[in-house]
């Protein structure tokens, strides 16, 4: 009979030891940054677009939405989404909350925060924006539909839009 509570206890001992490990790393893994700013941030990032001539991507959102969670897990678990990504843009996850609603950056973009989280802003490599994605039409069910995140990268990736790979018909 002791024996079954020593195991027991070893058991529970292991799983708050997993519960409490599990709870450390979700709140340290933080998309959205609430003390950034973002202003400065997406400068840089625009700056490092040049440099690779990417285009940048700004996922809005906040660590409160779990749709905004469920796209960067989905993108991240899967070696074709990820890797279209990062061969073509540079990320950069701005925040909306109720502690930074960064008003001046959604502003500047046309207050894309209208069409709910996330949403996100296709920035050239000079920092114009040239698309705004609804996230809506990129799910699924429960989940983001693959087929439509990579047709959403390479739509908006510098090569979809150089005129260099169009060539024009000739009358």
């Amino acid at each position: 009979m002791r024996r079954k509570y020593i195991l027991l206890s070893i058991l529970l001992v292991c799983l708050f030891a997993t519960f409490n490990t599990n709870a450390a790393n979700s709140d340290t893994t933080k998309l959205y940054s609430i003390t950034a700013n973002a202003s400065k941030d997406i400068a840089a990032a625009v700056k490092q677009a040049k440099a690779e001539n990417k285009h940048l991507i700004i996922q809005a959102g906040g660590n409160w939405c779990s749709w905004c969670l469920l796209f960067e897990k989905t993108v991240k678990n899967d070696f074709q989404l990820d890797s279209a990504i990062k061969a073509n843009f540079i990320v950069y996850h701005l925040n909306y909350s109720k502690e930074n609603q960064n008003d001046e950056v959604f502003a500047k973009y046309g207050f894309p925060q209208r069409m709910g989280f996330p949403v996100f802003l296709i920035l050239d490599k000079e920092g114009k924006l040239i698309h705004t994605q609804n996230s809506s039409y990129l799910e699924e069910g429960r989940g983001y539909n693959k087929s439509k995140v990579i047709g959403f990268f390479g739509d908006w990736s510098v090569a979809a839009l150089d005129p260099k790979n169009y060539p024009t018909q000739k009358k």
